[in-house]
């Protein structure tokens, strides 16, 4: 048997106060057209609008969706869907 002492209980008694923040989580079909990737950011307050989110990136070339010379892609939101479980 694992024994696990919890030295932070408090985290596990209810939402954590985020002081106006949120977790965006960019989601996109990588080069396979059919496996998922995703990327979170923290973002200063809640969205709104499509146009509260920035534009992001990430390395293509890991993903299958560009060469290793001309890499970045950027990702620009489309939709965004209050998740359920952060809240």
């Amino acid at each position: 048997a694992v024994s696990i002492k919890l030295t932070h209980g408090h985290y596990l008694k209810g939402p954590m106060e985020q002081h106006g923040k949120i977790i965006a989580e960019y989601v996109w079909i990588d080069g396979t057209g059919i496996n998922l990737r995703s990327k979170c950011r923290t973002l200063p307050a809640k969205v709104t609008d499509i146009k509260d989110l920035p534009e992001w990136n990430y390395d293509g070339s890991s993903t299958g969706q560009a060469t290793t010379e001309n890499s970045e892609v950027i990702m620009k939101p489309c939709a965004f869907f209050p998740d359920p479980f952060r809240g």
